[in-house]
């Protein structure tokens, strides 16, 4: 597969210049971003894949929930609707996508909408008689029509940007260089045990220019699994065998995780955003005690006879996490 990926390489120059020339037109004032009157973060990654958007997005909610009426703006992936949609007690994954609906049922106080057209989409949402004052723009560090306050780069621990390659060749969806837009650049799924020595050794390999700081995360997994009706301690789930279901970009922490518990199980995987047929469902259906992720849950909760599956939340923990909210606060007042 690597040997593939290489003879690909003709096909990663053309992607590295055209993404190129859209990002200096934007840096060359050709081409200018809309700004709009409220505060705005931007959350997004260099590489495709799971860097742990979703909790990051929640995190940030979870920080400014009480200081501001806030907005969320996803692009939201695998949905079935067009054009602007805004969340409400009704709302499916067909309608808004999978994590936005997990947002927004973990957040009921929060305007969430999903739109193609970012612009677009803000301008709805200012709309609202209660308009947001705060708006996280989800998965839209490339998206640069619109003007951001703060933008958050994500980087996972296990692949960072700096050791991988643009499209195809590599999963990086632009040039390392990027990066430099970042303000703030957050290494995600940590071990617990990160060193000293290894947090230097990525600041070193970053290399952060002066306005940026650099930050490390770890997951944090919850001590309670849920159902639609049910929930039980994650010691008490594990006692018995279980079926794994994932449709996420990587599960790989995960499976560690609950090995590390000592449990033991099959996982069944499907690939990000899986759309469930009705044969899969029958199937899982039949499985016996389930545990899926809380992304996937969102999907598979419409079926309601799906009483054997649960789901374990996931949240992000930052190390040395008090100045982060400082630290954004001070860049959301500076930008504006």
């Amino acid at each position: 597969m690597k040997r593939l990926r290489f003879l690909l390489f003709p096909l990663a120059l053309v992607y590295h210049v055209v993404t190129r020339i859209r990002n200096l037109c934007y840096e060359l004032g050709w081409i200018t971003a809309t700004q709009f009157p409220v505060y705005t973060i931007g959350v997004g990654n260099l590489s495709v894949g799971g860097t742990g958007k979703t909790p990051m997005v929640e995190l940030l909610i979870e920080l400014f929930s009480e200081q501001y009426d806030i907005g969320l703006l996803s692009r939201g992936y695998g949905r079935q609707s067009k054009g602007f949609v805004l969340a409400n007690d009704y709302s499916t994954a067909v309608d808004i996508g999978d994590e936005p609906l997990q947002i927004k049922q973990k957040f009921s106080n929060i305007s969430v909408a999903v739109d193609g057209n970012r612009c677009r989409g803000i301008g709805e949402l200012m709309k609202l008689n209660n308009p947001p004052q705060l708006v996280v723009l989800d998965d839209a560090f490339q998206h640069r029509a619109i003007s951001r306050d703060v933008n958050i780069l994500l980087t996972t621990f296990d692949k960072p940007y700096f050791n991988d390659f643009i499209l195809p060749v590599g999963n990086l969806r632009e040039s390392k260089s990027g990066a430099s837009r970042a303000d703030m650049i957050v290494i995600t799924k940590c071990p617990n045990d990160l060193s000293q020595r290894t947090k230097n050794e990525f600041i070193s390999h970053i290399n952060p220019l002066s306005h940026q700081s650099i930050w490390f995360s770890t997951i944090a997994y919850s001590d309670t699994v849920f159902s639609t009706s049910h929930s039980c301690s994650i010691k008490e789930f594990i006692e018995q065998p279980f079926t794994l279901v994932t449709g996420i970009a990587n599960s790989e922490q995960l499976v560690e995780y609950l090995k590390k518990l000592g449990a033991q199980f099959k996982q069944l995987s499907f690939s990000d955003h899986h759309s469930f047929t009705k044969k899969e469902l029958h199937h899982i259906r039949n499985l016996g005690k389930v545990l899926t992720t809380e992304k996937d849950f969102v999907r598979l909760q419409p079926q309601s006879d799906l009483h054997n599956c649960y789901y374990l939340p996931i949240k992000t923990k930052l190390i040395d996490s008090n100045e982060f909210k400082s630290r954004l606060e001070l860049l959301l007042k500076q930008k504006n």
